[in-house]
């Protein structure tokens, strides 16, 4: 066999641009004037409002819906904004079918509930087209503050630290700010650079000061930063990738879901990104599921998601399950890897059926796979000095660990879900605490 024969299952170009184009178009299109109206006249505007029980960041949902179908998208923006600083790239990817729209009491009554992440889209584009900003700063104080991660927890707090007055140093190990926003969410939840827009909106309040290709590890440490400034903020995510264990995963075409999806963000052409003609995707949450639908909308003839457990214990929501399926991606359950076959690059992946106890059945299946994509889970690289609970930092209150002067939030941390509202809940409420101890 030719290495051109070999090397034939992986290839960029399987559609041409016009195709690609229409497949990572926005997967929920903005509302109009009209259509958000229309959308704003089915909420009850409930007194005790169960969607904001069930929002991570507390948003005032049925004002900010009232202020939407009273013609004042604006100040829906900012009754969003003043809650949660990310509520335009939360309005995109957060599973709100899984949060506020799950307990959205028309959901509960008619199996339909109000468009809450769409409404809440409109109103945040509406107040950042505006242009300037909506805050501004405190009178400057003379504390310092670093922050460890330009994700939604990092960006978060840093905000609402300059906006109180404080001198804020944001650094990232990467090139680009964002975190799992600019490097690991879909590209069609977040078409036209929403991302990076939405960093330079947030940054332009000023006393936010972005140092890109730094991180800990890095040019940084923590004894270091814990004496230069007065405080610090770690929301450095899980950088770890959890490995099958198996022979032959060092073969061309086995890699990580989040460095696929990372590459295909960063990508300007997606004609020249290549994807395998058969893949296979291991694991069950949302970036298993963002890197399925993603290599079929790349021309994938073949794409199947292998999960462990039941469909009822997959990480990824029904939405996001059902969203896959429509692409044609297979999901299989209760099936793992226990063997890869190739020779160099990656021919067949073998799977083997599960009990409900996750010993195996004694049965397996071989399929056909030029790609397999790891996406089981991420873990902490190591933090030194800091204490760690369930393999992340160990945190008490508004995100404080073991080592005075120094929090922390999003993914790192202990507790909580992984989603970008979380993390940016925890990111908010970690600085209010930075403050009162700064400000005692």
């Amino acid at each position: 066999m030719t290495e051109a024969m070999r090397l034939d299952g992986i290839r960029a170009g399987r559609l041409g641009p016009e195709d690609l184009a229409e497949n990572f178009a926005d997967l929920h299109p903005a509302y109009d004037a009209h259509e958000a109206t229309v959308a704003a006249d089915r909420c009850y505007f409930c007194h005790d409002a169960p969607c904001i029980t069930a929002c991570p960041t507390d948003i005032d949902i049925p004002l900010f819906i009232r202020q939407i179908q009273t013609g004042m998208p604006e100040a829906a923006g900012k009754t969003i904004f003043d809650q949660n600083i990310l509520g335009g790239m939360c309005a995109r990817v957060c599973p709100t079918e899984t949060l506020c729209e799950e307990a959205c009491v028309r959901e509960a009554a008619e199996g339909k509930p109000v468009q809450i992440g769409r409404l809440q889209r409109y109103a945040t584009d509406a107040l950042m087209a505006e242009g300037g900003h909506p805050y501004t700063r405190a009178p400057a104080t003379d504390k310092t503050v670093a922050v460890i991660g330009a994700g939604p927890a990092g960006l978060a707090c840093a905000h609402r630290l300059a906006m109180l007055g404080h001198t804020v140093t944001l650094y990232d190990s990467k090139t680009k700010p964002g975190g799992l926003n600019e490097y690991g969410i879909a590209a069609y939840k977040t078409p036209g650079g929403f991302a990076q827009a939405e960093v330079d909106w947030l940054l332009s309040i000023g006393g936010i000061t972005l140092v890109t290709g730094q991180g800990l590890g890095n040019g940084l440490t923590l004894p270091d930063l814990r004496e230069k400034y007065d405080a610090v903020f770690l929301g450095i995510g899980l950088g770890g990738v959890g490995a099958l264990g198996l022979e032959g995963e060092e073969m061309t075409g086995a890699a990580n879901a989040v460095d696929f999806i990372a590459s295909l963000r960063q990508q300007a052409d997606l004609t020249q990104l290549p994807v395998g003609r058969h893949v296979v995707v291991v694991g069950g949450g949302m970036t298993a599921v963002d890197a399925a639908v993603q290599s079929k909308l790349l021309g994938a003839e073949t794409v199947t998601i292998a999960y462990r457990r039941g469909r009822d214990r997959m990480p990824a929501s029904r939405f996001e399950q059902d969203l896959a399926a429509s692409h044609g991606v297979r999901l299989m359950f209760n099936v793992a890897p226990v063997a890869l076959h190739g020779e160099g690059q990656l021919r067949e992946v073998e799977l083997a059926y599960l009990n409900p106890d996750m010993s195996q059945t004694g049965e397996t299946v071989t399929l056909r796979a030029d790609q397999l994509f790891r996406a089981i889970g991420q873990k902490l690289e190591a933090v030194e000095g800091l204490d760690l609970d369930g393999g992340k930092i160990a945190v008490t209150g508004a995100g404080r660990t073991s080592l005075d002067k120094v929090w922390a939030g999003g993914d790192c941390a202990s507790g909580g879900e992984d989603l970008t509202v979380t993390a940016v809940a925890e990111g908010r409420d970690a600085a209010m605490d930075i403050h009162s101890a700064l400000t005692a």
